[in-house]
């Protein structure tokens, strides 16, 4: 088995030397950090900015963020067109894309430009998203492929914790919101630059689509994690701001501190998912995550509700395992396939749920709406006790069918 996972652990066809390895490491960081600066300024102003720039109702809510995550489902039929084309390359057109869309957000009028707008860095967003992981496990060493994931995601952790310090200081000094969407366009783009450091012998090689019958668990895991993150993604936020009355400038000192503990905590978590396995991390991740849930619907004190905002998005950082998972199940060759299949799994769900989320927030009240959240996290528990454990589980040999 160790063979195993040595082999599935080593860089691609034609290979990258050691040096390559670290410069690739380093500019795919670089690469993170900016576009955590982005997404974490986008993820801060969002619920201040549809609700009181745009003033956009539950039902709005949930229709923009359908159409936005529609576009993890285009995404695979991208990533199946770009198949052999240099992965570093593909990063960066994707992020100019991000770069345009978010700046356009300082002069959209209304809400049929908020989507318009969406769509665009949302597309880019989406096809990108895979890319970073399959570049990491690349450019692992063997064993070392959580340790390295946590590194790049603690990388990113750091670049949106200064975002978002960035954002409060000068929302402090009386800068208004919109111009701060430049600021995100801006880090997109030079998060585009970054990719083009890193060795373009990281290809997407093998079949441009992969749909296998033994990643299925993993395909099923993916599509419960989108249904629960999308309801808190759409609608924690958004509780706060409108039935709290929570201001822009104290959703970013929550968003500051969830950073700071990303930044700590994500490679430490990637060494514990190398110690421990998929499946331990996976079953905690989840069950706490039900608690959340819960927690949004019944508790009322809102300073409980920002710890608990606070935790549920540090907690992120768990799954990772998912992405080690992939490593162990599947050859280097279907990397990326895999995990961009794992993106479109995770938006079907994604989809689906605002529109839920949102019908039922109008004509139930906000409380069923993150009841169906608690759902898919305890449905995600019963999936995860299927996780092989790490010492009892075997990968596929490279190419096999």
């Amino acid at each position: 088995m160790a063979e195993q996972t040595e082999q599935h652990a080593a860089p691609p066809a034609g290979g990258v030397s050691p040096g390559g390895r670290r410069r690739g490491l380093f500019f795919l960081g670089m690469a993170s950090f900016a576009i955590g600066v982005a997404m974490y300024l986008q993820l801060g102003l969002n619920a201040n900015f549809l609700a009181d720039e745009i003033g956009v109702s539950g039902l709005e809510l949930g229709i923009l963020e359908a159409v936005r995550e529609s576009c993890g489902i285009i995404a695979i039929g991208i990533l199946a067109l770009l198949a052999g084309f240099a992965e570093p390359i593909v990063a960066a057109a994707m992020l100019v894309l991000v770069g345009l869309g978010l700046g356009s957000y300082a002069a959209v009028p209304n809400y049929a430009w908020v989507v318009g707008m969406s769509l665009l860095w949302s597309q880019g967003l989406h096809v990108w998203m895979p890319l970073p992981q399959s570049m990491t496990l690349a450019l692992s060493e063997p064993e070392r492929a959580g340790h390295r994931l946590g590194q790049i995601r603690s990388a990113g952790a750091a670049g949106a914790g200064i975002g978002v310090l960035a954002a409060l200081a000068l929302t402090l000094g009386g800068v208004r919101i919109r111009p701060l969407y430049l600021l995100a366009g801006g880090a997109a783009l030079v998060a585009a630059g970054a990719c083009l450091g890193i060795p373009r012998r990281l290809k997407t090689p093998g079949p441009r689509l992969v749909f296998r019958r033994r990643y299925g668990l993993y395909y099923l895991l993916c599509f419960l994690e989108g249904w629960r993150k999308q309801i808190f993604i759409c609608f924690a936020g958004f509780l706060l701001v409108r039935n709290y009355g929570t201001s822009l400038t104290t959703m970013l000192m929550l968003w500051a501190v969830v950073q700071v503990l990303g930044y700590f905590t994500s490679p430490r978590v990637g060494r514990l998912i190398d110690r421990v396995g998929e499946r331990r991390i996976l079953m905690f991740y989840f069950a706490c995550l039900t608690c959340f849930f819960v927690g949004y619907a019944f508790i009322p004190n809102r300073y409980v509700l920002f710890g608990i905002f606070i935790i549920d998005n540090a907690f992120f950082v768990f799954a990772m395992a998912l992405t080690t998972y992939v490593n162990r199940i599947a050859p280097p060759a279907e990397h990326t396939a895999t995990l961009g299949m794992g993106v479109t799994m995770n938006h079907i769900a994604a989809v689906a749920m605002p529109l839920v989320g949102g019908l039922l927030w109008n004509y139930l009240g906000f409380q069923a709406a993150f009841l169906i959240g608690a759902a898919a996290a305890g449905l995600s528990v019963l999936a995860a006790m299927r996780v092989p454990p790490r010492e009892a589980g075997s990968s596929p040999p490279a190419g096999t069918a």
